[in-house]
């Protein structure tokens, strides 16, 4: 099994006629990803890549049925175009878009939450739940269907552990990328707990990086409601305080959100954290014996 994207995925596009659009739209669709369309306002009736497009999501949603979204367009209009998606009756809306106002994040985070529906990002590259559906700018080709579920802050830490992991014969059941901002959709609680639901997710890998409590009060849920094994690493050791280390939540202010602080976090609850990338397979698969 996987969480939140699948086989019965059916997936739109939004942006899909821009460069990046294109692109990963055609990507996702070779993947095996259900694309059943795309939107770009007054570009209604073209295709591309043979996926038809619509003028607006609700249009997109009453002709293929779509269920979930994601969103290539520029920062100035990711709010209108999180939100219309929520609108327009899309479930799970992904946004890779990078460079979106905070102000902008909290207004659609909220409304999305209001019309039921779930956010993964922004600037974050979705998720893939292996040899079923990509939903992101993953390379799918590191990753192996299997038995652990990923969440990870970082993009590149993400393909990077994967990669050690499929490496070692640790398929994933879905791994998710939940962006780098100080304001993002579904994070690190919300989606442990949806692995502990899932039977077939059997441990969990969480990459985490400076900034934020995120970590700390992922920690002190795994100690009080996951019992799968939990295998971590995080990202910014070195990194001086008051620096930005490429993500704007990737800040350590006023002393606190420091790398040492979040690894004392899982220590204390039992949970092993790597130096390194390539140690998270080792630490995992021997909790798994």
């Amino acid at each position: 099994m996987s969480i939140l994207v699948n086989k019965d995925t059916r997936l739109i596009v939004q942006g899909i006629t821009g460069r990046d659009g294109s692109f990963h739209a055609a990507r996702m669709k070779a993947y095996g990803t259900n694309v059943v369309g795309g939107t770009s306002p007054g570009k209604g009736g073209q295709e591309v890549a043979g996926i038809p497009v619509f003028n607006t999501v609700r249009e997109a949603v009453e002709a293929t049925g779509a269920n979930t979204s994601i969103i290539f367009v520029p920062a100035p209009f990711a709010k209108d175009a999180m939100m219309e998606a929520a609108d327009g009756g899309i479930k799970l809306i992904v946004c890779i878009t990078e460079g979106i106002p905070v102000m902008d994040a909290v207004v659609a985070h909220r409304y999305i939450r209001l019309k039921g529906a779930n956010l993964i990002g922004p600037n974050c590259p979705g998720l893939i739940s292996p040899e079923e559906s990509m939903v992101g700018i993953m390379p799918g080709n590191i990753f192996k269907k299997g038995h652990t579920g990923v969440i990870s802050r970082s993009g590149t830490l993400t393909y990077e552990v994967v990669d050690n992991l499929t490496k070692a014969g640790l398929g994933q059941s879905t791994a998710v990328g939940v962006g780098g901002d100080p304001v993002v959709g579904l994070y690190f609680e919300e989606l442990l707990q949806q692995f502990q639901d899932d039977p077939d997710t059997d441990s969990i890998v969480l990459i985490g990086e400076i900034g934020g409590d995120a970590e700390e009060r992922a920690a002190r849920y795994i100690k009080e409601h996951v019992t799968k094994p939990v295998a971590v690493f995080i990202d910014g050791r070195t990194a001086p305080p008051g620096k930005q280390m490429g993500h704007a939540g990737a800040i350590i202010s006023s002393g606190s959100g420091t790398a040492e602080e979040k690894i004392a976090a899982f220590e204390a609850v039992g949970v092993p954290v790597a130096m390194e990338t390539s140690e998270v397979p080792g630490l995992l698969a021997a909790r798994l014996k």
